[in-house]
């Protein structure tokens, strides 16, 4: 069985490759990283390098391949649109367009949950509410338009799949946990409003579990998309605390307004615009969100039209992170 993995230079895709390849599957993994490429490609799977926005590349890519998993994407919480654009909406529409002339069985497709919120607080949030009338940042607005792309390559006859995991983390991570500890190893950590902030997380093997579960789902499941994680909300910041904790840091939190802090990450988000050609702020309004506002997701759906169940949890999986981490130097 002949499988294709956009982004597999990334977190997740390599995480996918990886497994898909230990299946027994014939895994051709893409992405723009060359030396992840040369990992991916010690542990025989065949790497092609390739960006998204190359349409001949990505077509060819698709050719004689049985199921197509586009993990690849820009995630960012700042950059330029254009960028954002390219990567997310038109490679999204050159993958489509490669499985359409392939004719593959499956295009699993990976989204982002980021389209929900607009700096706002939302419980349990199920695929079928409402979406924002302004998205909150560049990423989560082109992914959204490339869930349309996907919608439309359904109707036209493409056999697929869309999920949106939250807040995926790991060893191998490089995104999420990380950067909160290295603003804790600096010794003082933002505490935005009263600190009563549950957030969803998603252990990476789980949401591998969940695309392979994609592959064989029932009919009823393609053209549909589905919320991932591990099922359990966490406090953010006792997560925090139960990870710098194993790795040996002491924090102190400053503790800041809400309204003071989304006054600052505008400013320097203006600042960023005006002053200094884009560069990504050292705050955002968006990070405030984040930290400040509650953002948790029903996942109900994908338990049972997909058969889902988070097999490792998330103190399992922080704990597996943080042996990762001690053996890695940063």
């Amino acid at each position: 069985m002949n499988v294709l993995v956009t982004g597999a230079t990334g977190f997740l895709g390599q995480k996918l490759a990886f497994r898909l390849a230990t299946l027994g599957f014939n895994v051709t993994a893409t992405g723009r990283n060359r030396k992840i490429g040369q990992m991916l490609t010690e542990k025989n799977i065949r790497f092609e390098p390739s960006i998204l926005e190359d349409k001949e590349r990505i077509i060819e890519l698709c050719k004689n391949k049985d199921y197509v998993f586009h993990c690849g994407a820009l995630s960012s919480p700042w950059g330029k649109y254009k960028n954002f654009y390219d990567a997310n909406v038109l490679g999204t529409k050159h993958v489509i367009e490669g499985c359409k002339q392939a004719n593959v069985k499956r295009l699993i497709h990976v989204s982002t949950p980021s389209l929900y919120f607009y700096y706002n607080e939302r419980r349990n949030v199920k695929e079928s509410d409402p979406l924002p009338n302004k998205f909150v940042n560049h990423y989560a607005e082109t992914k959204y338009l490339a869930e349309i792309e996907v919608d439309k390559a359904f109707e036209a006859g493409v056999p697929s799949i869309t999920i949106r995991p939250r807040a995926i983390f790991g060893p191998g991570d490089n995104a999420i946990l990380p950067r909160l500890i290295k603003v804790c190893e600096k010794g003082i950590f933002p505490k935005f409003g009263n600190g009563d902030v549950e957030i969803d997380l998603t252990y990476v093997e789980n949401v591998v579990d969940v695309l392979l579960l994609c592959m064989n789902s029932e009919e009823k499941t393609l053209g549909q998309k589905y919320n991932i994680t591990n099922g359990t909300s966490v406090s953010l910041y006792k997560m925090i605390e139960n990870v710098i904790a194993q790795l040996g840091i002491s924090v102190k939190y400053k503790t800041i307004s809400v309204k003071k802090a989304y006054f600052i990450a505008s400013l320097l988000e203006k600042l960023s615009t005006v002053v200094f050609q884009g560069k990504e702020p050292l705050l955002t309004k968006y990070t405030v969100s984040v930290l400040s506002q509650t953002q948790t997701l029903s996942i109900e759906k994908a338990k049972s039209e997909l058969g889902y169940a988070p097999a490792v949890s998330i103190e399992t999986g922080a704990a597996e992170f943080v042996e990762w981490w001690k053996n890695h130097e940063y």
